[in-house]
C-alpha cells in the first residue's frame, strides 16, 4: 500500500506551508481509504444474489459427481451428475462437510459446498 517512502528530511515545504512527509502520509491515507471503498463496492456487486448455504448434522444432501474425482461414476456424459442422497455427519465448517458415503466411493467423505445440493423432501 505505500507509495512512496516518506523522507526523512521535513525541511523541504510545499507552496501551501505542509511538509512533504506530512503531504505523502495524507496521499497514502487518501489511496488507503479509496482502495478500500472500492473493495467494499466490488464485495458487493459480487455477492449480490448470492445465498449463504450452511448444512447442520443430520442433513441430506445430493453429490455433485465431478469427473475428476469420480472417473469410474461419469465414464460418458450421459451419466448421471449427481448421487444420493448422503446424510451430513459433520460440518467441519460454514464451506466444508464430512458426508456418510457407501465404502465403494474409493474417496475422502469431505466435500466443499459447491459439490452439494439441499435435498427437498417437500414438494411445494
Amino acid at each position: 500500500m505505500d507509495l512512496i517512502p516518506i523522507p526523512l528530511d521535513t525541511s523541504f515545504v510545499h507552496k501551501e506551508g505542509v511538509s512533504r512527509s506530512e503531504f505523502v502520509k495524507k496521499l497514502h491515507e487518501r489511496v488507503r481509504n479509496q482502495t478500500e471503498n472500492q473493495i467494499e463496492v466490488y464485495a458487493i456487486k459480487g455477492n449480490k444474489g448470492r445465498k449463504e448455504l450452511v448444512l447442520d448434522e443430520g442433513d441430506w444432501v445430493w453429490l455433485h459427481l465431478r469427473k475428476d474425482r469420480f472417473p469410474t461414476k461419469r465414464k460418458s456424459k450421459l451419466s448421471r451428475k449427481s448421487d444420493g442422497p448422503f446424510q451430513v455427519l459433520e460440518r467441519i465448517n460454514n464451506n466444508a462437510y464430512r458426508l456418510d458415503l457407501p465404502e465403494g466411493y474409493g474417496v475422502s467423505n469431505t466435500f466443499i459446498i459447491t459439490n452439494l445440493v439441499p435435498f427437498v423432501t417437500k414438494f411445494r
